[in-house]
C-alpha cells in the first residue's frame, strides 16, 4: 500500500465533512495550533534517570530522557491521561488515549483524522532535536516501529516555534508485513488495531527540553 493520492484525498475528505455539518478544529494563526478544547501532555526531558519513585504519579507530563531512547507505552481509553509519568527509569511511561478511528479509502490508504487531531511542537534550545515513532509489538514481543516518524527540530532563528500536525505519524504504523524489503508489501494500520498485540512511541532525543502535545477532538 502507498499514501502517494492522501493529500488530494484529505482535501476532499475535511470539504466532506464540513458540508456534513461536522466541526473540525480550525487552525489559528499565532503559534500555528488549532483553536478550542483540547488536551496537553508535554514530554520532559532530564538528564538524570528515574525521576520518580511513585510511577503512578500522573499530570499532563511524563519525563523522558534528554539524550537516547525513551519508550511511552500506550493504552486504549475513553480519555486522554498519563498514567505513568516517568519513562526514564527502563520500564517505559504509559499514556492512555482513545481509538484513533482514522478514516482510509476503498484501497486502504489513509486519509485523515477521525476522533481526534494531535499537534506537537518542540521547546528548548537551539540545535536539538528528535524524533518519535508509533511502533507496533508482534506476537514474539518484538517491536516493529513506524517507518512513517514524527522529526522534531529545534528551529534556530528568533521566531516562535508552530505547532504541526502529527495525528497519522502518532496513530498509525507504516510498516514492511512480511520484512522483505525487495516485495512491496508496506501497509499501515491505526495504533489499537488486532495487527499487533501492544502499542507504544519511541522517542529517541537529542538534546530536546520539552516537547508539546496537544489532542483535539473531533465532534
Amino acid at each position: 500500500m502507498n499514501d502517494k493520492f492522501a493529500l488530494p484525498v484529505i482535501a476532499l475528505f475535511v470539504v466532506s465533512m464540513v458540508f456534513a455539518g461536522i466541526t473540525m478544529p480550525i487552525s489559528a494563526t499565532g503559534n500555528g495550533a488549532p483553536s478550542g478544547k483540547h488536551y496537553n501532555l508535554n514530554l520532559i526531558g532530564k538528564a538524570k534517570e528515574d525521576i520518580l519513585s511513585n510511577d503512578s504519579n500522573g499530570g499532563h507530563r511524563i519525563f523522558v530522557k534528554e539524550f537516547g531512547k525513551s519508550k511511552i507505552y500506550l493504552t486504549k481509553g475513553e480519555t486522554f491521561a498519563v498514567l505513568d509519568a516517568d519513562a526514564t527509569d527502563g520500564n517505559g511511561g504509559l499514556f492512555q488515549l482513545p481509538v484513533p478511528e482514522n478514516q482510509y479509502d476503498e484501497e486502504g490508504n489513509y486519509v485523515g483524522e477521525g476522533a481526534y487531531q494531535i499537534w506537537i511542537r518542540p521547546l528548548g534550545k537551539p540545535h536539538t532535536s528528535g524524533t518519535i515513532a508509533a511502533c507496533g509489538i508482534n506476537d514474539l514481543g518484538e517491536e516493529i516501529c513506524s517507518l512513517d516518524k514524527v522529526t522534531l527540530q529545534r528551529d534556530t532563528g528568533k521566531g516562535k516555534q508552530k505547532f504541526t500536525n502529527v495525528s497519522r505519524q502518532l496513530t498509525t504504523v507504516l510498516f514492511d508485513q512480511d520484512g522483505d524489503p525487495t516485495t512491496d508489501d508496506i501497509i499501515r494500520v491505526d495504533i489499537f488495531s488486532d495487527g499487533f498485540e501492544g502499542y507504544l512511541w519511541d522517542y529517541d532525543n537529542e538534546g530536546l527540553k520539552i516537547v508539546q502535545l496537544r489532542f483535539y477532538p473531533i465532534t
